[in-house]
C-alpha cells in the first residue's frame, strides 16, 4: 500500500507541475495528525517516509526516566537499556509505534490533506506565473459579464476587467478575443486574482513594442503616453541615432504599423510626435496636427503660452479641449493657447514675428 501511495504522489507532482517535496511534507503532516487522532497519541510523534523502500514508519519520542508517570512521553531506564545499553537518564529516544493498519489510515489522511495542499500549490504556481506578467500584455477571451466586471480567460486563470478599466466606446461580446494589459496580480485567500485593463496607457505602449521592432530593440524609445481611451491618444518617441526617424518607424510603411494598433483599439486615433528636450519644439510637436507660430515658456511655472494662426485655434484646442489636454499631459507642461489676433491685442506677439511667419509660409508656398 505504501509504495502505491508514493507512486501516486510522484504522478500527481508531475501532472500538476508541483514540487514533490511539498506533497511529501503535506503527507507527513497528514499522517502525524491521523495517528494522533486514531491512537490518541501525544504530540511527540515523528513519521519517517522511505521512498526507496516504499515504507512509512511512525516513531514516538520518549524521555528516559527513573519512574514512568506518562507512558506516552516517558520510558524507564531499564526499558531504554534493552533497546541500547548506552542510554542514560534524560536521554530522548525514538520508539517505533507503527500500527498494523497504518497504510489504510495513511491513504484516508493523504486524500484530504494532499488534495488541499495540491490546490494551494497549484494556486502558488499560477500566481507566480501571472505575477511575472504584471505590466505586460496578454491575449484573452471574453467569458462572461456582470455589472462590475468583464471576466476574461487568460489561459490558466480568469481575469477581471473592472468597469473603470474598460474602453467606454467598446463592447465586450462573449468569445471576443482581445489584448489586455495586466495591471495587478494579487495572492488572496480565494486564490490568485488578476486584474486587466483596456484603457491603461501601458496597453498602448506595449502594443507599439510588439508592433515596432525598433522600439523592441531599443533603437526608438517611447518617452511618454497620454491617452483618452477609445477616443484619442498621443505618443512621444525619440531616437538617439539621428539617422533613425522615430515617428516614421512607428507609423510604418503606408501606416501599416500604427493602423494595426488602431484596429486593435477599435479605431482610437493615435498621434505620434517626436520628443525634444527643448520645450518650445516639444510642445509644438505635441499639439499636432495644429501648426504653431510661437511658444512662450515660463520655466518657473513650467507653463507655456502657445500662439497659433486664427484658423488653427479650434484645431489646436481640439474637440472639448482634447488636443490641448492630451498635449499638456504628454509634455508635462501647462499649455495656454491663443490665436494670432488675441496675442497681438494682448501685446504677447510682436508684429514683426507675425510678418516673418507670414513671409515664411508664403516662401514655402513658392517652393511647393
Amino acid at each position: 500500500m505504501s509504495s502505491q501511495l508514493f507512486d501516486a504522489m510522484e504522478a500527481l507532482a508531475k501532472e500538476k507541475n508541483i514540487d514533490k517535496g511539498i506533497l511529501l511534507e503535506a503527507l507527513e503532516a497528514a499522517l502525524i495528525s491521523a495517528y494522533k487522532k486514531n491512537f490518541k497519541s501525544a504530540s511527540n510523534v515523528r513519521v519517517d517516509l522511505d521512498e526507496d523502500k516504499g515504507v512509512m514508519r511512525v516513531f514516538s519520542r520518549k524521555t528516559v526516566v527513573d519512574e514512568v508517570e506518562d507512558s506516552q512521553q516517558e520510558i524507564s531506564l531499564d526499558e531504554a537499556k534493552k533497546i541500547n545499553p548506552a542510554y542514560e537518564l534524560e536521554d530522548v529516544i525514538e520508539v517505533e509505534v507503527t500500527p498494523k493498519n497504518f497504510g489504510r489510515i495513511a491513504a484516508q489522511a493523504a486524500k484530504q490533506v494532499v488534495t488541499q495542499r495540491v490546490r494551494e500549490a497549484e494556486r502558488g504556481v499560477i500566481y507566480g506565473e501571472y505575477a511575472d506578467r504584471e505590466d505586460d500584455v496578454m491575449t484573452g477571451i471574453v467569458q462572461r459579464k456582470d455589472p462590475r466586471f468583464v471576466y476574461v480567460n487568460l489561459g490558466k486563470i480568469e481575469a477581471k476587467l473592472p468597469d473603470a478599466e474598460q474602453i467606454p466606446t467598446e463592447e465586450y461580446v462573449i468569445h471576443d478575443r482581445k489584448k489586455f494589459y495586466i495591471t495587478k496580480v494579487e495572492n488572496t485567500s480565494k486564490g490568485p486574482q488578476v486584474y486587466v485593463s483596456r484603457s491603461h496607457p501601458g496597453l498602448l505602449k506595449r502594443l507599439f513594442e510588439m508592433e515596432v521592432p525598433e522600439i523592441y530593440d531599443g533603437i526608438v524609445e517611447i518617452i511618454a503616453v497620454a491617452r483618452e481611451a477609445g477616443d484619442r491618444s498621443k505618443l512621444s518617441v525619440y531616437a538617439e541615432d539621428p539617422e533613425v526617424d522615430p515617428v516614421g518607424s512607428c507609423v510604418g510603411q503606408k501606416g501599416q504599423r500604427v493602423q494595426a494598433i488602431v484596429n486593435e483599439l477599435n479605431g482610437e486615433k493615435i498621434d505620434i510626435v517626436q520628443w525634444s528636450e527643448d520645450p518650445v519644439v516639444y510642445v509644438s510637436n505635441a499639439l499636432s496636427p495644429a501648426k504653431v507660430i510661437d511658444v512662450l515658456v515660463d520655466e518657473q511655472e513650467k507653463a507655456t503660452t502657445v500662439i497659433v494662426p486664427d484658423y488653427q485655434l479650434s484645431l489646436a484646442i481640439g474637440k472639448r479641449g482634447q488636443n490641448a489636454r492630451l498635449a499638456a499631459k504628454l509634455t508635462g507642461w501647462k499649455i495656454d493657447i491663443k490665436s494670432e489676433t488675441q496675442a497681438l491685442e494682448e501685446g504677447i506677439l510682436q508684429e514683426n514675428i507675425m510678418e516673418e511667419q507670414t513671409y515664411s509660409a508664403e516662401d514655402e508656398d513658392l517652393f511647393e
